[in-house]
């Protein structure tokens, strides 16, 4: 008999520190059959699927909820989402099943919920017959997690690469791990490990350290035991006020749980020794420009300008102008930002391509950032802003997958420097983005990219110089300067802590 597996996703990563909710509208919705549309999408549900159908799973689809970064979520969703749930556990439970699967965020946060997977496990082991059916899923590299979370599950498995170029790899090996526990009937035991540290987003790329080390630890720890089935190291989402933010580690093992102990017990006191190198602040753009000026004179172009305080991946309304107005003031030329401002796309609805007008440009969204700039500009196209990833294991496909909908866009250029204004928020993780508006990056003097690492994987390829630099914005580096009040303190970078603080 095929294995009958309850497959549901809720993917979320809250900024709590936003004005404003983040509301059902603002989510993708999936419901029922409507799952296996995301098959081949580059997603990691697409990864279950692929799994589910070579193993040959009856899966049984309830729901996918899934926004970009933003601000806190209406309960109403979780609601949904639960309700939902609760609906179609009870219905195929009659019928009989076999697993639960879970494609979550890890950093989800409403107002009556701070710590939603947590909650939301809980809520299914309370589930009359729940606790007998194994739990797997997968889960973003940059979780909050809880201990509750862990250890009531069997099998949630992390991304472990910053760009997230392994999600939809990391929903595969989670599936291929449940479909080992329903094929020899045996379960692994998960632990948990906090750590007090908060990492920014820029202290968190898998290339640098200190995640390359801990990521390596992993690994290693994972090769040395046959029974150790997955180590995961959750770098933690900084910008979600909660008692779980920051610095985390689990796994799962088939043995004794105390090996799997002592392995996160050594991370975290790994973490703890080289807590230095998450203390990651931004240059100021102005100290940055002569430089910028000096690759300019030496045609090392294009140059990324990366500004990770306007970070759209982070939850940042990536409208800020600071780097605009800079190109501007300074006459860069052949330079080229992407904003996310749906209000002047609608007012260059009647303008022709060619026309000419006054236009106010970014700063409408948050009150962390700059105001909103006014331009002379010149239209140069709109289109309906879709486009296809060119990279299908892009950062951005582990949100997406990769069909990505920027909304309706408009090109504009002003004193030499292009704008491509968007009306939905789209990280700039792939250079389709660009390339799908006619702008060609390999051409451009220099690039404002509205990210911290995740734009990595797709830049570096064609960039001679990047350097990221401090501006106002709502995703700053410097952790310090947010009122954080529901975090456990002791923990660095906020507190002076000692490489035994208690766990």
């Amino acid at each position: 008999m095929p294995k009958r597996v309850l497959l549901a996703g809720l993917f979320h990563e809250t900024h709590t520190f936003l004005d404003g909710t983040t509301g059902l509208a603002d989510f993708a919705v999936r419901r029922r059959d409507e799952l296996f549309d995301a098959a081949g999408d580059g997603s990691p549900l697409s990864g279950v699927l692929q799994v589910a159908a070579s193993c040959s799973w009856e899966v049984r689809p309830v729901i996918d909820l899934r926004a970009t970064p933003s601000a806190i979520v209406d309960d109403a969703v979780f609601t949904l989402f639960w309700d939902e749930f609760a609906t179609a556990y009870a219905r195929e439970r009659t019928a009989g099943l076999d697993g639960i699967f879970l494609v979550l965020h890890g950093a989800m946060v409403c107002p009556s919920v701070r710590d939603v997977e947590g909650e939301l496990i809980d809520r299914i082991r309370s589930l009359p017959g729940a606790r007998d059916f194994p739990v797997c899923g997968v889960l973003d590299l940059h979780g909050n997690l809880s201990r509750r979370t862990i250890e009531q599950t069997q099998g949630l498995i992390a991304y472990r690469m910053n760009p997230h170029a392994d999600a939809r790899q990391a929903a595969v090996d989670a599936a291929l791990l449940m479909d080992r526990i329903l094929t020899s009937g045996r379960k692994p035991l998960s632990v948990f490990e906090s750590c007090p540290m908060i990492l920014p987003p820029t202290a968190t790329g898998t290339a640098d350290e200190p995640m390359r080390s801990l990521e390596a630890l992993a690994r290693q720890a994972e090769r040395e035991s046959l029974e150790l089935v997955a180590v995961n190291v959750f770098a933690g989402y900084s910008f979600a006020d909660t008692f779980d933010t920051g610095l985390s580690f689990s796994a799962a093992t088939f043995g004794d749980p105390e090996p799997a102990r002592r392995c996160l017990r050594r991370l975290r006191e790994h973490a703890l020794a080289n807590r230095q190198e998450g203390h990651v602040i931004d240059l100021p753009l102005s100290e940055c420009l002569p430089r910028v000026l000096e690759c300019i004179a030496g045609r090392q172009t294009p140059i990324a300008l990366v500004e990770p305080a306007d970070n759209i991946g982070g939850g940042a309304p990536g409208d800020a102008p600071t780097i605009l107005r800079m190109l501007i003031e300074n006459q860069i030329e052949g330079a080229a930002v992407i904003l996310n401002d749906p209000a002047a796309v609608q007012s260059l609805a009647d303008l022709s391509v060619g026309g000419s007008r006054k236009l106010c440009v970014g700063g409408k969204a948050s009150r962390f950032t700059d105001p909103q700039l006014e331009l002379d500009v010149t239209l140069v196209s709109r289109s309906d802003g879709r486009f296809e990833l060119e990279d299908r294991e892009s950062h951005l496909a582990s949100m997406c997958g990769v069909h990505i909908d920027m909304g309706p866009c408009a090109v504009v250029r002003s004193a030499g420097v292009t704008v491509l204004l968007t009306s939905k928020k789209t990280p700039p993780f792939d250079l389709g983005q660009l390339r799908s508006q006619g702008i060609e990056p390999e051409k451009l003097s220099v690039i404002g990219v509205k990210a911290a690492v995740a734009h990595r994987r797709a830049y570096d390829r064609v960039t001679k110089a990047s350097f990221t630099v401090a501006t106002p914005g709502p995703c700053s580096s410097d952790l310090r300067s947010f009122p954080y009040k529901h975090v456990r303190r002791p923990i660095d970078p906020l507190d002076e802590i000692s490489t035994t603080s208690d766990r």
